[in-house]
C-alpha cells in the first residue's frame, strides 16, 4: 500500500497538469436576452449522476429524495411558478455527460446536449442550474484495499479537461442572468476506517485523492461563473481530529461519523450514496452557493 505522502506527491503532479489544461479553456462569455415574460413558467435545471437523479440502494432505483429535489422545494416556496427539469443520471461520467451513451434523452445526445437545448429554447426563463459531476471518472479507483494511482490520475486528468467543457457550455446557453451552482464530493471511503489500522491508513490516503479532485473541481465550476457548493466541508472530509460517538462503534473522528450517518456505507448495503439526510445537507450546500448571486 503506497505511504500517504506518496499518493499525495503522485496526484499533485497530476492536478497540475489537469488545472492547467482547465485554465486553458479559457472563461466562457454570453449575453442574455433579458427578462422572463410577465406570468410565464420559470425553471430550475439540475444535471449530474446518481446523486443528482436521487439514487437509494434501498429501492434499486432513483427517487425524489435527491438534492435537487429537496433544493427544488426550498426554491419553489419563494417562486410557485418554478418548474424543476430534472436531467441527472445514474453512472454518468464527464465524458458521457459531453457525449451520452447511459441515460436516453429525447431529441438530443446527451444530458449535455438535452440542457444547452432547453436553456436555449427557454432562455430569459431559467432562473438555477445545478450540477455534479466527475465521482463516477475515479470512485473505481479505490478497491480491495489500495488506490489505483495510474487510474486516480486518469480520471482526476478527464475531470480537468472536461469539466470546463461543461461548465462553458452551460453558461453560454444559458447566459448571466441565471444562477449556476456545482458541487465537489464528500469521500465515502472514510467508512473504511471501521475496519481496522489499515483500513485507517486507506481513510486518510483517500482524503488526498478527495482533495486534489475537488481541487480541480473548483476551478472547472470558477472557470464557467459557477458558485461552489461545497459538500466536502459540509460533510467534514478532512477532519480526524474531532471525535464523536457512533452508535454501536464508539468513538471515531467527525468525518467518518458523517458519512456513516448520511450516506449508505455503513449499513448492509455498503453504498457510497447520500441517504436522505445526507440530501438534505447537500441542498444546504446548494443554497448557501447560490445565495453568492444574490
Amino acid at each position: 500500500m503506497p505511504s500517504t505522502s506518496r499518493v499525495r506527491r503522485v496526484l499533485a503532479t497530476f492536478a497540475l497538469a489537469a488545472l492547467a489544461a482547465a485554465t486553458m479553456t479559457g472563461t466562457a462569455s454570453a449575453r442574455d436576452s433579458g427578462g422572463s415574460p410577465q406570468g410565464s413558467p420559470h425553471y430550475y435545471v439540475s444535471l449530474g449522476d446518481s446523486l443528482a437523479a436521487g439514487y437509494q440502494p434501498n429501492v434499486q432505483q432513483n427517487t425524489d429524495v435527491s438534492y435537487t429535489d429537496q433544493l427544488y422545494a426550498q426554491l419553489k416556496q419563494r417562486d410557485p411558478a418554478l418548474v424543476h427539469i430534472k436531467l441527472g443520471c445514474s453512472g454518468e461520467t464527464t465524458g458521457t455527460m459531453i457525449d451520452g451513451g447511459i441515460c436516453s434523452y429525447p431529441g438530443a445526445s446527451s444530458q449535455l446536449d438535452a440542457a444547452e437545448k432547453f436553456l436555449r429554447a427557454h432562455r430569459g426563463q431559467v432562473r438555477y442550474v445545478t450540477l455534479d459531476i466527475g465521482a463516477n471518472d475515479v470512485d473505481g479507483c479505490l478497491a480491495g484495499g489500495t488506490i489505483d494511482l495510474a487510474c486516480t490520475a486518469k480520471g482526476v486528468a478527464t475531470v480537468g479537461a472536461q469539466l470546463p467543457q461543461i461548465t462553458r457550455a452551460l453558461y453560454q446557453a444559458g447566459g448571466s442572468r441565471v444562477r449556476y451552482a456545482g458541487m465537489n464530493y464528500y469521500d465515502p471511503f472514510l467508512a473504511v476506517w471501521l475496519t481496522g489500522p489499515a483500513g485507517q491508513q486507506l481513510a486518510v490516503q483517500s482524503t488526498a485523492l478527495s482533495t486534489v479532485l475537488n481541487g480541480v473541481i473548483k476551478l472547472g465550476l470558477r472557470s464557467s461563473h459557477f458558485e461552489l457548493a461545497d459538500a466536502s466541508k459540509a460533510f467534514s472530509t478532512d477532519d480526524f481530529t474531532h471525535q464523536v460517538t457512533l452508535p454501536g462503534i464508539g468513538q471515531v473522528p467527525l468525518n467518518v461519523a458523517r458519512i456513516c450517518a448520511w450516506t449508505w456505507e455503513c449499513t448492509p448495503y455498503h453504498d457510497i450514496h447520500a441517504n436522505p439526510v445526507g440530501h438534505a445537507v447537500l441542498a444546504e450546500a446548494f443554497q448557501d452557493a447560490l445565495k453568492h448571486h444574490d
